[in-house]
């Protein structure tokens, strides 16, 4: 299973701008090449990004992926 803090840091950004259009779904999809849609589906966690898509992702919040995304072994009781 993938954990995603995408909305965590979306959200964050979007306080920390006074350009805040540039930090909705809208403005993060559209710099990344992709839908609205597909970023709420990453954000409730009902899509996983590809590598590509993720590495994009962490590139715009300038951090490694793992800072957005998790991945957790279905067996973890974690």
């Amino acid at each position: 299973m993938i954990v995603n803090k995408l909305r965590d840091r979306r959200e964050k950004k979007m306080n920390q701008t006074e350009k805040t259009e540039d930090w909705t779904q809208e403005g993060l999809a559209k710099r990344l090449g992709v839908t609205r849609q597909t970023i709420i589906s990453m954000e409730k966690g009902t899509y996983n990004p590809s590598l590509v898509l993720a590495f994009k992702i962490a590139h715009q919040f300038g951090v490694a992926i793992e800072e957005i995304f998790e991945y957790r072994d279905d067996n973890d009781e974690s």
